[in-house]
């Protein structure tokens, strides 16, 4: 049977034997000989008991249905919209989960916990295992957490010594470019006004800055970034004495927390930390013909299948999070119809028109449950930020905002289906993690920037840094009070990145730091002292606890 146009994966020493199984109609997956555990994806080691007795294990091909979306927006070719993306749990192991489609199937009559089985497609020299219903009538236990979302705090490592790295470093300037769709500007213009923007907020000059740090680094693919540091430094010449640049840090915004650690270590004085997107503009210009997207196969588990997105694995963290706490669309909806509320007061936010609860609920699938509301908004833009030395910090142009804590702990696992079920993962480890290096509680925050690339990011961090209880966000959000401005939890001051625009966490600690000065004018939360601020999810992320010098 073939695919055509469907895309296909990477084929590699390591992954081979997975992806040329079903040539004999049997489903193989690695194993630990020592344990007997199932791996996935493929490893050296295994990482239940770290044996490297590893071999290769045939499975029945039975599953468990452990989470689903229906894709109506995205489309690959070979595979149009729409179509069903899903993880199954083996029922050998059902530690284990793979990405797949479900096919033979009516979607309105799919069931988390259904028995499903392999049926394999062949393309070229791959056999995609896809999954089908099964008339058996069981397939085996359903997946659970290693860790229950309640018991992160008691795997919290504690802190290493009493003095902090926070208490050293101070955030001392920021500064924005233009934000919005299709700006159609260089993109390394946007990072030097922004640059520009924030040295001159903090009354420094080029000459003071010591250091540079950013994410992701060097690459510029799909409007991700201006180049890096290498870009950067070759425009302006600044010499740092200590800089980085890497996607494996502590989330979009975790260029902030890594100038933190290089101040309090003394290797730098004044970081300059800087953000850039320009993905509207590199979209017009691949309808336009004038850049050419890759078409070799990528390594990976999940594009196969046309999980293109991060949409569509928080598309299943939150199916499962409705089907276990009750929650609804209308719950996610209290959240954007908040963000966009603060943005109707914000100039630099890109979709600042009113939303109501029936605009969301209208709006066209993206992929189930999510409409269009619940995503965040391309955007062309750079944010900057600037760490600098406590000691260093009061004598500049502005109070200084201090830090009071970081959370950064992974504890869950990094592979995305492999990971928790019903929130997002990379969340809940970084925010136990917060409130162990801090005596600070949740009740102390006053306002709350937290990492809204879809609404469930939104969701994942309020119930994680404990604002309400795990499953109950949806009496907490209900109505919208408590997120308010003038609620128990303002959140998304300057209308997220869901109407602001996609900043990629930067953009929410432009923002906290702006509330913490009481510089945020109509949308100003009234006498704002701490402030949290959370980056990423899914990839390892980083939440930061702000405090005024007051």
């Amino acid at each position: 049977m073939s695919a055509p146009g469907r895309p296909l994966p990477l084929i590699t020493q390591d992954n081979e034997f997975f992806w040329t199984s079903g040539a004999d109609g049997t489903l193989r997956l690695q194993e630990c000989r020592a344990c007997a555990s199932l791996l996935h994806p493929p490893a050296p080691v295994c990482r239940y008991c770290r044996s490297r007795d590893i071999g290769v294990r045939a499975v029945s091909g039975k599953a468990t249905l452990a989470g689903f979306t229906v894709n109506h927006r995205f489309s690959l070719p070979g595979m149009p919209a729409p179509y069903v993306i899903a993880q199954v749990a083996i029922a050998e192991d059902p530690r284990v989960r793979l990405t797949t489609n479900i096919v033979e199937a009516d979607p309105e009559r799919l069931q988390l916990g259904q028995p499903v089985e392999v049926v394999f497609e062949h393309a070229d020299d791959v056999w995609l295992p896809l999954f089908k219903p099964s008339a058996a009538a069981d397939a085996g236990a359903p997946p659970v957490d290693e860790i229950a979302p309640e018991r992160f705090g008691d795997y919290v490592r504690p802190m290493v010594t009493a003095e902090k790295f926070e208490d050293k470093v101070a955030l001392t300037g920021i500064g924005m470019s233009p934000i919005g769709r299709r700006l159609m500007q260089p993109p390394l213009s946007l990072t030097v006004q922004a640059c520009e923007a924030a040295i001159a907020d903090a009354g420094l000059t080029f000459d003071d800055i010591d250091g540079l740090s950013t994410y992701p680094g060097a690459g510029n693919v799909g409007g991700f970034g201006e180049g890096g540091v290498t870009a950067l430094e070759a425009a302006l010449g600044i010499r740092p004495t200590w800089h980085n640049g890497g996607i494996e840090t502590f989330g979009p915004g975790g260029s902030v927390i890594a100038a933190m650690l290089a101040v309090a270590g003394g290797l730098a004085r004044h970081v300059l930390c800087f953000r850039t997107l320009w993905e509207a503009s590199h979209k017009e210009l691949m309808k336009q013909g004038k850049i050419t997207p890759s078409m070799g196969r990528m390594a990976g588990w999940q594009f196969p299948f046309g999980a293109t997105s991060a949409a569509h694995t928080l598309a299943m963290n939150a199916q499962r999070h409705f089907d276990r706490y009750g929650t609804t669309r209308e719950t996610l909806g209290w959240i954007a119809l908040n963000q966009r509320a603060n943005a109707e007061l914000n100039p630099t936010a890109v979709y600042r028109s009113p939303l109501t609860m029936e605009d969301y609920l209208g709006a066209r699938p993206i992929t189930t449950p999510f409409g269009l509301y619940d995503c965040d908004v391309p955007c062309d833009g750079a944010i900057a930020v600037i760490v600098s030395a406590v000691d260093a910090a009061r004598d500049l142009a502005k109070p200084p905002v201090l830090v009071e804590a970081v959370g950064t702990q992974i504890l869950e696992r990094i592979d995305w289906d492999q990971s928790t079920l019903t929130h997002e993962p990379q969340v809940l480890g970084q925010a136990a993690h917060l409130w162990t290096r801090t005596s600070l509680r949740p009740t102390d925050v006053d306002v709350a920037e937290l990492y809204d690339g879809f609404t469930m990011n939104c969701l994942s961090w309020i119930e994680a840094l404990g604002f309400c209880g795990i499953g109950e966000a949806k009496d907490f959000l209900d109505g919208g009070k408590n997120i308010a401005r003038d609620g128990q939890l303002p959140l998304n001051t300057h209308g997220g990145q869901l109407s602001h625009g996609r900043t990629h966490g930067m953009g929410l600690i432009h923002e906290a730091v702006t509330q913490l000065r009481g510089e945020a004018g109509d949308r100003q939360v009234t006498d704002a002292r701490v402030g949290v601020v959370s980056s990423g999810g899914l990839t390892p992320s980083g939440v930061l606890l702000l405090r005024s010098d007051a």
